[in-house]
C-alpha cells in the first residue's frame, strides 16, 4: 500500500489493522488471553494465515505470545497495552456495522 504524504501514521496504522482478519483477531483477544486453537476456531480462517497475522501483531507489540514451560507446552496470547488501546476504535467500528450493514 502507498503511504499517503498527508498523514503517514493513519496510513501505516491502517495498512496493519486493514489485513484480512487482523481486526477480528483483536477483537476476539478482547475477550482475554486465548490459546491458538481457541482463536481459530472462533474464526473462519486457516491456521497457516492465523499463525501469520499473530507474528505480524506480535512484531508491532499489539499482540504478546506467552509459552508456560509445561507437558504438553501451552502458548496463550494476549493484547499488549497497546493491543488495548485499540478497543475503543474496534467498538466503534462494530457499532457501526451494527448500524450501517
Amino acid at each position: 500500500m502507498k503511504e499517503t504524504a498527508l498523514c503517514p501514521r493513519l496510513s501505516k496504522a491502517m495498512e496493519l489493522i486493514g489485513k484480512r482478519w487482523t481486526a477480528l483477531i483483536i477483537y476476539q483477544l478482547l475477550e482475554g488471553p486465548q490459546r491458538f486453537n481457541a482463536i481459530e476456531s472462533a474464526l473462519p480462517i486457516s491456521g497457516r494465515l492465523l499463525s501469520e497475522r499473530l507474528k505480524e501483531l506480535e512484531k508491532e507489540q499489539i499482540v504478546e505470545r506467552k509459552v508456560y514451560s509445561e507437558v504438553p507446552v501451552r502458548v496463550e496470547y494476549t493484547l499488549t497495552d497497546k493491543g488495548r488501546s485499540l478497543e475503543g476504535a474496534v467498538r466503534e467500528i462494530e457499532t457501526w456495522a451494527q448500524n450501517w450493514t
